[in-house]
């Protein structure tokens, strides 16, 4: 696990940065380890998150088979609490078409912040959102809806898909108004430093751009020698 100033660290840069340094460092395929454009960020005003998901599985549209609501769910929550801290909520509706109800609103969110948790992702609904935003709690969602309906877990800590990201128990994971991608734990450490170099090189080449001296010429020797947005094949690290 990364040290709190490890994490830190994290917060200080956007997704778009991170996700290029992740594809610098070269550990994964490049149309992987990040959310398509069905999940919206709720909350786009606040500073990046970075932290460890607790996955679940839910339903919404039909009533559960066992328990009285998901608020009954003590093992739910213990698992929550099991995790290293901050912790990200992380949800999969698996109904055939998700967001009927949510299962987040304003009592789940208060229980989930008293438990270290920072943010929920869900390709399903969320509710009571400016309550939930007002707590500080990043919200990352499918779709809204005004009910819970029948939401109940079905499993939890298992391995989920959200909005065409996989997440397992644990991941380390960054979002902000852009998206969510996860971060491998082998690179983690190394991300900061690499995200800090693409952000100097990015603003070196915007300054040029945006100088008396631009030319097509220069700008062709700078690309050629630059290694901004690189397209370097794929190979296990």
């Amino acid at each position: 696990m990364l040290s709190p100033d490890e994490l830190k660290q994290l917060s200080a840069y956007d997704s778009c940065t991170v996700s290029n340094a992740i594809e610098r460092l070269n550990v994964r395929m490049r149309n992987e380890g990040f959310s398509s454009g069905r999940l919206h960020c709720r909350t786009p005003e606040f500073a990046p998150m970075a932290g460890y998901a607790a996955t679940a599985r839910i339903r919404t549209a039909e009533p559960p088979i066992a328990h009285r609501c998901y608020y009954d769910r003590m093992d739910w929550w213990e698992y929550v609490a099991s995790l290293p801290e901050p912790r990200i909520i992380v949800i999969e509706d698996a109904d055939e078409h998700p967001g009927k109800g949510a299962f987040v609103g304003e009592i789940h969110a208060n229980i989930g912040q008293a438990l270290a948790c920072i943010g929920c992702v869900t390709n399903g609904a969320v509710r009571d959102v400016p309550s939930i935003a007002k707590l500080g709690l990043h919200l990352f969602s499918g779709f809204l809806s005004v009910s819970h309906a029948y939401a109940h877990i079905i499993e939890f800590g298992e391995p989920v898909k959200v909005a065409g990201l996989k997440v397992e128990s644990g991941d380390l994971m960054h979002g902000d108004l852009h998206g969510i991608l996860t971060i491998p734990l082998s690179v983690a450490a190394e991300v900061p430093a690499q995200a800090a170099k693409i952000l100097a090189e990015e603003r070196e080449l915007i300054e040029f751009c945006r100088s008396p001296h631009f030319s097509l010429q220069e700008l062709s020797v700078r690309l050629e020698n630059s290694s901004v947005n690189c397209d370097l094949p794929w190979s296990p690290r």
